[in-house]
C-alpha cells in the first residue's frame, strides 16, 4: 500500500504521519502540490492514485487540488465537502446552526457600516475574524465603538476577502478552550490550550500552553455533532466552556498536532494514517 501526502510545506505534523506510515509498512510519496500540473482532461496521475492524505497549509492549494482528486475518482482525506465547508467560517457556523450545534452567536456583514451595526447589535463586545484563516492572524478583539471603528475602516483597505466581515460575540470562558481531535468515528484525543501571559488568544502557535484534557461524554458527543455537521473526516473541534456548557467556535480540516501528541501521548498521526489506508480500501 502505498499512501500520498500532499503538501506545500512539510511542517512537524507531517513529518510524523510520514513516520507515523511507515512504521506500519506503507510507502509514503510526499508530493509537493505547487509543483503540480492539473489537466481536466487527463487521468489522475500516479502520484495521487491510492489514499491520499491532504496536508497543503494554503486554503486555496488545498480545497482545488482536493476537487481534482476528487472529480477523478481518487480518495483523498479530507473530502471537498467537509474541506469546503470547514475551510471557511461563514460555511462552518451556518452548517453549525442547521444542524443544531452550539456556537456563540455571530452575524454576518459586507459593509463597514453593517459590520458596526453587527457589533453594536452583540453587546458593543466582539471577535472579528477573517472567514478564512488560522493561527490566529487577523483576528481582532474590539471593545469599544472607537476600537471597532479603526479596525473595520483598516480592513476596508485589504483584499476583499476581508471585507467579509464575521463577528461572533465575546464569550466569558476561563483562560482557555478545548480542542478534540476527531477521526473518522472516534474523538481520539483533546487538550485544554491555555491563553498566554497578555493574549487573549489561545493558539498554541501564538505561545499557548497545551495540557492534556479527559474526553468526556460532552466533548466527544458535541465534537463528533460538530464533525457530522461539516461532513466528517479528520478534525480539530474547537470549543469553549460557557457557565457549565460547551459551544463550538471553530472547527479546522487541517489541523495541527504536535502539541496535542506531546501532551497527551496519544498517536494522532498513526490514527488518521489508518483513517486514510481503511477509507481506500472499502
Amino acid at each position: 500500500m502505498r499512501l500520498t501526502l500532499l503538501h506545500d510545506i512539510v511542517r512537524f505534523e507531517e513529518k510524523l504521519l510520514v513516520k507515523a506510515a511507515r512504521s506500519r509498512g506503507y510507502d509514503v510519496k510526499l508530493v509537493d502540490a505547487r509543483n503540480l500540473i492539473l489537466d481536466p482532461e487527463d487521468d489522475l496521475p500516479e502520484d495521487l492514485k491510492g489514499p491520499v492524505l491532504q496536508r497543503c497549509v494554503s486554503y486555496y492549494r488545498n480545497l482545488h487540488t482536493t476537487a481534482y482528486v476528487e472529480f477523478k475518482g481518487g480518495f483523498i482525506v479530507n473530502d471537498l465537502k467537509t474541506t469546503l465547508i470547514s475551510g471557511n467560517k461563514f460555511l462552518t457556523t451556518l452548517a453549525l446552526r442547521s444542524a443544531g450545534v452550539p456556537t456563540p452567536r455571530t452575524l454576518f456583514s459586507f459593509s463597514k457600516d453593517g459590520a458596526l451595526e453587527a457589533f453594536r447589535a452583540l453587546g458593543g463586545r466582539a471577535v472579528l475574524k477573517p472567514v478564512m484563516g488560522s493561527w490566529g492572524r487577523l483576528v481582532a478583539l474590539l471593545e469599544t465603538a472607537s476600537a471597532a471603528k479603526s479596525v473595520l475602516e483598516d480592513r476596508e483597505e485589504m483584499y476583499p476577502l476581508y471585507q467579509i466581515y464575521y463577528l461572533q460575540e465575546y464569550v466569558d470562558r476561563p483562560p482557555r478552550d478545548i480542542r478534540a481531535f476527531v477521526v473518522g468515528e472516534d474523538v481520539v484525543a483533546a487538550i485544554y490550550r491555555y491563553q498566554p501571559p497578555g493574549d487573549w488568544r489561545t493558539n498554541t502557535s501564538r505561545g499557548g500552553r497545551a495540557e492534556s484534557c479527559p474526553v468526556t461524554k460532552e466533548i466527544e458527543d458535541l465534537a463528533m455533532k460538530a464533525a457530522g455537521a461539516v461532513g466528517g473526516g479528520v478534525l480539530g473541534v474547537d470549543m469553549m466552556e460557557v457557565d457549565g456548557d460547551l459551544v463550538v467556535h471553530e472547527v479546522n480540516h487541517t489541523t495541527e498536532f504536535r502539541n496535542s501528541v506531546r501532551v497527551t501521548g496519544i498517536d494522532i498521526p498513526g490514527r488518521i494514517v489508518e483513517y486514510a489506508v481503511d477509507g481506500s480500501r472499502r
